[in-house]
């Protein structure tokens, strides 16, 4: 027996009302969630259209290999970019014309796939093998409104196709439970000069890869309450007089508790690098995530809640580097630092839901900039002022050059007073320096925890 979709109605009447104006095919992403008894679809976005592909597309006869992947997969990374924790792309669709109805299921297929690693492929944490692994397409023809529905396994390229049901549901959004975390931020990044092949990008990962492991391994708290990872999420909320169980409140609030210092278990030795500076990463990010309300568990609440703080912390560096790549100046002088704000998240609600989408702007981004991103990659029209923007002052520091000598303190406790967006090369100079750093194993009984959170 093939998956089952539960879909919302106000997706069903999106695509019914997408018109190909001439084009022989229109294609886009489908975003939800995925649970081990059934998939929940809550918003569809059709890929926006090249200039130069417009010509080309109007032509009925135009065939599905015209389908652009590199344009399709490049929307699919940014959409996931402005989904919160617990939410994905969780396939793709594509509405044709009748005399391309039995020309779709190769390009569907090779363009899920290439969505897939897309999406992938800079990610700091990985799914688990308990995971739904299965993603979904559908097909639409335009003429006869008749619907396919299937899915695959992305772990089985050569696997064949499932089919799979697709239901429409009304109210699925308004069925949601917020988790929400503020998160200090002071990460420190030497960059070795054994790896100056690298770009600043591919070390900064490599820093942040390790910081991912003290997230993933974290203690969190929801309402201040440890709670085993297999209770029902809503474990001790109030029933309705049908039995049902209702949330008191649909918004959780998650903190996080990081390890200190290592138990006696655990013995370390000093390591010396040699290092061609350092990068700082020092602030505040507000994370979200959402989890639906049918029988939640708390290690679902908890991974989506995770995989928010990991994801908003290497998106904001990325698209920083995107744009210092974009606006390239000389770089500066030997041994002086270089202060750059990241990009603040904004968030904006779904229509009718309790659900946030996000983006990043910089301080000097205009609301209407980010109005128009969220019209052009989800296809969907929003209010300036239902923009909220999280009072975040996140900096990031680049040093080119350190002291020859051992060291053990961050450098980045000398901030600017003001910190202004810049732009610096990306480039980092050679002057060599030497870090000592060494984790010291402390004989205790029990583990130290520090809040990693307001």
């Amino acid at each position: 027996m093939g998956r089952t979709y539960i879909v919302e109605e106000t997706v069903g009447q999106y695509l019914s009302n997408i018109n190909l104006q001439g084009k022989a095919f229109v294609s886009g992403l489908l975003i939800g969630q995925c649970s081990s008894q059934k998939d929940y679809v809550i918003l569809a976005t059709r890929t926006p259209p090249k200039e130069e592909q417009s010509e080309n597309l109007k032509h009925p006869k135009a065939k599905l290999d015209n389908l652009d992947e590199e344009w399709a997969t490049e929307h699919a990374y940014q959409v996931s970019r402005m989904l919160p924790g617990g939410l994905l792309v969780l396939g793709v669709f594509i509405i044709t014309t009748l005399e391309l109805a039995n020309d779709f299921q190769n390009a569907l297929r090779r363009l899920m796939y290439a969505v897939e690693k897309s999406i992938n492929r800079k990610r700091l944490w990985n799914f688990t093998e308990e995971e739904v692994s299965e993603r979904v397409t559908l097909h639409i023809c335009a003429s006869t409104k008749k619907i396919f529905c299937r899915t695959y396994d992305m772990h089985d390229p050569k696997g064949s196709a499932r089919p799979a049901d697709w239901k429409y549901q009304s109210g699925l959004l308004s069925s949601w439970l917020s988790l929400e975390c503020t998160v200090q931020i002071n990460i420190h990044i030497p960059l070795s000069a054994t790896s100056v092949s690298y770009t600043l990008e591919k070390n900064t990962k490599n820093g942040l890869t390790r910081w991912a492991k003290e997230i993933e391994n974290g203690v969190y708290l929801i309402n201040g309450q440890v709670k085993d990872e297999d209770c029902d999420l809503l474990e001790g909320q109030k029933k309705s007089s049908r039995g049902n169980t209702q949330a008191t409140s649909h918004s959780f609030d998650v903190r996080v508790l990081t390890q200190l210092l290592l138990n006696s278990d655990h013995r370390s030795t000093a390591t010396v690098q040699i290092c061609s500076g350092s990068v700082n990463l020092k602030g505040t990010v507000k994370c979200r995530a959402y989890i639906h309300s049918s029988k939640p568990k708390v290690k679902d609440a908890v991974q989506a809640v995770k995989r928010d703080i990991l994801n908003t912390v290497a998106d904001r560096c990325e698209i920083l580097f995107e744009d210092l790549l974009l606006n390239e100046i000389p770089e500066k002088k030997d041994s002086e630092k270089e202060f750059h704000i990241l990009p603040y998240r904004v968030f904006v609600p779904l229509p009718g839901s309790t659900v946030m989408l996000c983006d990043y702007k910089f301080d000097d981004e205009p609301a209407e900039e980010i109005r128009d991103h969220f019209m052009e990659m989800l296809d969907h029209t929003i209010q300036i002022e239902d923009l909220k923007i999280a009072e975040e002052i996140n900096t990031a520091c680049m040093s080119s050059s350190m002291n020859s000598q051992a060291s053990l303190d961050n450098t980045d406790d000398e901030q600017p007073k003001q910190p202004v967006k810049t732009t610096m090369l990306l480039k980092i100079q050679q002057n060599i320096g030497v870090i000592a750093a060494f984790t010291v194993a402390v004989l205790a009984a029990g583990i130290s925890f520090h809040y990693f959170s307001d």
